[in-house]
């Protein structure tokens, strides 16, 4: 059986869809906690490691302590900046997710070295130890929990998908980001490869009878029910 909670909903630093063109708050992803048998998952712990805790606890009773797995949607900041509140976890991230950014990570950092930028180099050495912290998670991350591919946003976007006997719950990541964007059929302006995140926004919103968005809360899929005629 597994059991999902929202731990803490989202938001974007710029809601485009607000009519906000320039950051005016820290953005942070919605965190959704996963339990199927011996595992605990923290998807997207977005906020500091302190606040994730309390939230966490305050939320379910646990600890980070208690928490077995940590998934990240993506590899942002917004997703990633709590995760060192789960050392004793093991962290995941989509292997195309990995092998992705990557890449273009290391030369930033050799670029950043190059050219002397102390600061931004710490950063980024920062998200690389992350990386290289990260393994890449397998197609199934528990007993009906399994990986669902949603590239676009990034290049290795990936969902959570959460089978139960009456319903599925796919939790999004950014590839549905807000429920804005889901009445709109909208996908973020920042997406790298913009045609796939649209054929991920559709498939996520045909597969899931409920839908973790990215920034926002749990919501049921539109797609589902006008499919099913309600």
């Amino acid at each position: 059986m597994v059991d999902l909670r929202i731990i803490s909903i989202g938001t974007l630093s710029a809601h485009p869809l607000w009519g906000e063109r320039q950051p005016v708050r820290t953005g942070h992803a919605t965190s959704t906690l996963v339990r199927s048998g011996k595992r605990a998952m923290i998807i997207d712990p977005g906020l500091p490691p302190a606040v994730i805790a309390a939230r966490l606890n305050e939320r379910s009773g646990l600890a980070p302590r208690d928490i077995t797995h940590v998934f990240l949607t993506s590899f942002k900041p917004d997703t990633m900046r709590g995760s060192s509140a789960f050392e004793n976890a093991t962290w995941w991230v989509s292997a195309e997710e990995r092998e992705g950014v990557g890449v273009p990570l290391a030369g930033g950092l050799q670029k950043a070295v190059r050219d002397g930028d102390g600061e931004l180099a710490r950063l980024l050495e920062q998200d690389v130890a992350i990386l290289r912290r990260c393994q890449p998670a397998p197609d199934r991350l528990a007993d009906d929990v399994d990986l669902f591919p949603l590239p676009g946003v990034t290049p290795g976007c990936c969902g959570v998908l959460c089978a139960a006997a009456q319903k599925t719950t796919l939790i999004c990541g950014d590839a549905v980001a807000t429920v804005e964007h889901l009445a709109s059929g909208l996908v973020l302006p920042s997406c790298v490869d913009v045609r796939k995140a649209q054929e991920s926004f559709a498939e996520a919103v045909e597969i899931g009878d409920e839908l973790v968005l990215g920034r926002d809360t749990l919501v049921r899929s539109p797609g589902r029910v006008a499919r099913k005629g309600e």
